[in-house]
């Protein structure tokens, strides 16, 4: 079950890692991504790579990594992406282990408010959907090993930090994790553009509960299986005739929404 928080060995973890399309160690890249990821005691850092002025730009978080490799800006040789803009920093690193769903979402830090992504795999997205729960106290954002963006140095480059603090769970199955979250006590909204409730209406007939939010790619939306797990399906409505939201802004006004109502 999704909610099971059973130690595995290390090479087991490592091969899942690989079968789930998460690379054992992972390039971040960019000043605010590696500084943040300097700060995180819970980050295991490898390899280190700066020019001398975003060694400079760095400061003090260069004593909380590993020694620094001082590189010719024009030989930024770190294996990335071309079109990385880098900004003269970049490192490797372990992914983060958030541990369970229900570790992080019984009695985790922040409210009881949870983002589900159901198939989201633009890194951007995902990375701009952490920034969004870290500023609304999510605790955790929930996403399916399969079909979902992995930790990458993109992601954390949109995340602006977000990654080293914003639990991200990628879980075997997405719909075991959410009747984790049911047995837990959470409300389940589904984000669906053709839902017959609206979100706000639904909120406001809500007692005081945890909430979780799901959210599905845009195009294809949430799996039928996915929208039978949750409680209910509720739209946002839009005022002309014609309107969709990208699912990091859907899930920014979401959260948003649901914080409000905690907090009321």
């Amino acid at each position: 079950m999704a909610g099971q928080a059973d130690k595995k060995p290390k090479w087991v973890v490592a091969k899942e890692r690989s079968r789930n399309g998460q690379p054992d160690t992972v390039w971040l890249f960019g000043l605010h991504a590696v500084r943040d990821a300097l700060r995180n005691p819970n980050r295991q850092k490898l390899r280190l790579m700066v020019t001398k002025n975003a060694a400079d730009r760095l400061g003090d978080a260069l004593s909380m990594g590993p020694e620094p490799e001082i590189v010719d800006p024009r030989k930024f040789d770190a294996p990335l992406d071309p079109q990385s803009v880098h900004q003269g920093a970049a490192m490797e690193v372990k992914p983060l282990d958030w541990g369970s769903v229900s570790e992080r979402c019984a009695s985790g830090d922040g409210a009881p408010l949870v983002v589900l992504l159901d198939r989201v795999t633009d890194p951007h997205n995902v990375g701009a959907v952490l920034r969004s729960a870290e500023v609304f106290g999510a605790r955790a954002v929930i996403a399916p090993h399969r079909h979902s963006a992995p930790e990458t140095g993109a992601l954390a480059k949109t995340a602006s930090g977000a990654l080293e603090r914003q639990p991200y769970l990628r879980v075997p199955n997405l719909a075991n994790a959410m009747t984790a979250l049911r047995e837990m006590g959470y409300f389940i909204m589904g984000l669906d553009g053709e839902a017959e409730h609206t979100l706000s209406g639904t909120l406001a007939e809500l007692p005081n509960v945890p909430i979780a939010l799901a959210l599905g790619a845009e195009g294809p939306g949430l799996r039928d299986k996915t929208k039978e797990t949750c409680h209910r399906l509720v739209k946002i409505p839009f005022a002309g005739e014609f309107g969709s939201l990208n699912v990091s802004n859907a899930a920014a006004v979401s959260l948003y929404a649901a914080q409000t109502h905690m907090n009321r």
